[in-house]
């Protein structure tokens, strides 16, 4: 029998995993405390998502409600099955909940990753490791350059270095990064080391905004799916600061995890990729609630706040460059009017 662990696997990229993993005929350990509820509310819940998972996948799917953070429950695991895989998505993934819990956010996030990795090391270390990162490690540097205000968004000039995206060569020094960012950078640098250092197959994944119609979003993580749900449920969204012109990349679920599954059928020790919608799949907040209103006959409710959010970037978009010479075979399946019929048509608006 085939092993493959997902952590957080009742979120956005841990359930897309699963099914993708499911139909390779795995049989898939996935661990997930719904600590979002913790985070961001009940609404921003995972059970309905691993309810879904055990329903649809059955003795496929065995879930374990363990704690990141807890070594022995951890490795418990790791001792009882033998992983070709292992896809670490749990974290806890926001700016503002990490500035007034610190202690939890870097627990989370840093030592359990740790944790998780020394699970590889001792005992499943043929395995392919893959870690969700996040663009936040390179702070807010990006914010200084050369922007152009356009009609409903921010725009760098085309013949700027960085117009076709942002590459892994930034520097992660000298910015402020949010408690957040500095946690997941603790984490993305350590994840490099074991690839590097004891020579295990390990990958870290940089990712802008991530989307998907299973997004459990929140006012505080997930913007498309959360920007939808506001929509269609008549429900106020707040904008926060740059006009509503900052624009971030859009990548689905299911391209990021065919990104994972290329990296696994020939994996790199300490591999660091970029990954969004870069080009092909961008929008601004503006823009996407013109499309959004287009597609669900109704009018948004907008507020918005002069004051941007601390570390918040006003234009990102990845450059893929790095990944795509790797594994030239991978293309992408969602462009961002794809990505919002998705969300419309299927996203959980409870």
């Amino acid at each position: 029998m085939r092993y493959a662990l997902i952590t957080g696997s009742g979120g956005l990229i841990g359930s897309e995993a699963v099914s993708f993993l499911a139909s390779k005929d795995y049989t898939i350990i996935g661990i997930d405390n719904n600590m979002r509820a913790t985070y961001f509310g009940k609404e921003a819940s995972t059970s309905w998502n691993i309810e879904r998972l055990q329903e649809r996948y059955k003795k496929q799917y065995l879930h374990y409600n363990v704690d990141i953070r807890k070594e022995k429950a951890i490795y418990e695991i790791f001792q009882k099955y033998s992983f070709e895989i292992i896809i670490h998505t749990a974290g806890q993934p926001s700016h503002d909940w990490s500035a007034t819990n610190p202690i939890t956010d870097f627990a989370v996030n840093a030592n359990g990753t740790l944790i998780m990795l020394e699970g590889l090391r001792k005992y499943s270390p043929n395995a392919s490791f893959i870690f969700t990162s996040t663009n936040k490690v390179y702070g807010d540097l990006v914010n200084y350059l050369p922007y152009i205000e356009l009609e409903k968004r921010y725009e760098l000039p085309q013949e700027h270095i960085y117009y076709d995206g942002l590459p892994e060569s930034i520097s992660i020094d000298q910015s402020l990064h949010t408690v957040f960012g500095v946690s997941k950078i603790a984490a993305d640098v350590m994840v490099q080391e074991y690839g590097r250092f004891f020579g295990l197959n390990t990958s870290v994944f940089r990712s802008g905004c991530l989307t998907g119609h299973n997004h459990s979003s929140s006012q505080a993580h997930g913007f498309l799916a959360y920007l939808v749900k506001c929509v269609m449920t008549e429900k106020t969204y707040t904008i926060n600061g740059y006009k509503g012109k900052q624009v971030r990349d859009n990548l689905h679920a299911y391209d990021l995890v065919n990104m994972f599954w290329s990296f696994h059928e020939n994996p790199k020790k300490g591999a660091v990729y970029n990954v969004g919608g870069s080009r092909y799949s961008n929008i601004s907040i503006l823009e996407a609630i013109s499309k959004i209103e287009e597609l669900s006959q109704k009018k948004g409710l907008i507020s918005y706040i002069e004051k941007p959010r601390v570390g918040d970037h006003q234009w990102y978009i990845s450059s893929i460059n790095k990944f795509q010479s790797d594994y030239p075979e991978w293309k992408y399946t969602y462009d961002i009017d794809r990505i919002l019929e998705d969300i419309y048509k299927h996203g959980h608006f409870k």
